[in-house]
């Protein structure tokens, strides 16, 4: 079974994952596990960390020579800041805790209840953890997913559908999205829009405050039954919803329509399933997003997040003071006034551990030979009843 655990601070000597369950065999390239990396901090309305890290990946352990070894891959992304910050975050030597000690708690982080729940009188042991920060690990894990499922022609890209009040309702197609999102500063496809998005960022941040919005992420040429009915555990729409919400900011996951799902009557969100010599099985629409009774179908996975506004604000909130309890205004550490084109890369590394993690189980094999062997075993039997790739 795959799996990963990531660990470290933001403001720690690194971030640690470890991702196992990785088949042998599978070349890597680590120029585009950086690419991704870079990615994830490029965008408009980020702030100056972004300049500092410039992540790239160190593999530890698991791989030689590019190919995996099918035992654990140990991953590591440096923290470059950690050298501003050693005297106050070394793990083993005593370290000045009052000079970045954080007592007024910020409303929309994990500061208070972090606190409460651990037993801290210093909110940095509860914000350093829970820092967007941790998302370069998944990020890292999601790119190294991606190279396995590019064997098999699965391919992923995702893009900023909405910022702020301004959305793009444009329907594009997958190739369209991979190729033009990289030239957009918000990850719009839409230059028009992308002007609307970035003045929508600049006239937030002048007024201190901060901004989300949605992104949408697409999967394509999924192999119908990844996932299963059979039991809820077992859904992979359950899965992939856990996994998104589980990411920093986000409030709302949707398959497909989504919510829209009730605005409308069955005819109108079911996808009527067709039959021809020339494209097999087919739905006619794909408004439930290539996912139905917790199985992907075949068609393109659809799916969008909702990403709130970073909280930490240049104009504070009113809180309070986790030890006098007294009223303050929330302090206040370095922060991007609007991340949804990073969400937007995050959400699409998540989503491509969610269907590797699914791909692995369903195909099985502890090599890449195996894998090809049992994926077509699986894919001619699919075609013996009229499912065609």
């Amino acid at each position: 079974m795959l799996r990963y655990l990531t660990s470290g601070e933001s403001h720690g000597q690194s971030l640690i994952s470890i991702l196992d369950g990785v088949p042998s065999n599978i070349e890597l390239n680590i120029d585009e596990i950086n690419e991704e990396l870079k990615n994830r901090q490029s965008g408009y309305g980020r702030g100056k960390r972004m300049e500092i890290e410039q992540d790239t990946i160190n593999i530890l352990g698991g791989v030689r020579g590019k190919k995996t070894l099918g035992g654990p891959i140990s991953i590591e992304v440096k923290n470059k800041d950690y050298e501003n910050w050693s005297k106050y975050m070394n793990p083993m030597d005593d370290v000045d805790l009052e000079s970045k000690k954080v007592s007024n708690v910020r409303p929309g982080h994990a500061d208070l209840v972090g606190c409460l729940k651990y037993d801290f009188d210093d909110a940095r042991n509860v914000l350093e953890r829970s820092s967007a920060r941790e998302t370069a690990s998944r990020v890292a894990v999601g790119a190294i997913c991606k190279q396995i499922l590019k064997n098999f022609d699965i391919y992923f890209t995702s893009h900023v559908v909405q910022i702020g009040n301004i959305k793009d309702n444009n329907l594009y197609e997958f190739d369209y999205i991979k190729e033009n999102v990289d030239n957009s500063q918000v990850r719009c496809v839409n230059k028009d829009i992308e002007k609307d998005m970035i003045h929508e960022i600049d006239k937030v941040k002048s007024t201190g405050d901060t901004i989300g919005g949605v992104v949408e992420i697409r999967v394509k040429n999924v192999i119908p039954g990844l996932g299963s009915y059979t039991h809820f555990d077992k859904k992979i729409d359950g899965e992939l919803a856990m996994h998104l919400m589980g990411t920093q900011a986000i409030k709302g996951v949707e398959i497909g329509i989504g919510f829209d799902v009730a605005n409308n009557y069955g005819s109108k969100v079911m996808d009527e399933i067709i039959y021809n010599d020339e494209d097999g099985i087919r739905r006619n629409t794909n408004r439930l997003g290539g996912i139905e009774g917790g199985m992907t179908t075949g068609e393109e996975v659809i799916i969008r997040c909702a990403m709130k506004p970073i909280p930490t604000l240049y104009k504070p909130l009113n809180s309070i003071n986790i030890n006098t309890l007294e009223s303050y205004q929330a302090s206040i550490e370095r922060s991007d006034n609007c991340a949804v084109p990073a969400c937007s890369v995050v959400c699409e590394n998540v989503v491509a551990f969610v269907i590797c993690k699914y791909f692995l189980d369903k195909i099985g094999g502890d090599n890449l030979l195996d894998l090809k062997e049992n994926y077509n075993s699986y894919i001619k039997r699919l075609g013996d009843r009229g499912w065609k790739r």
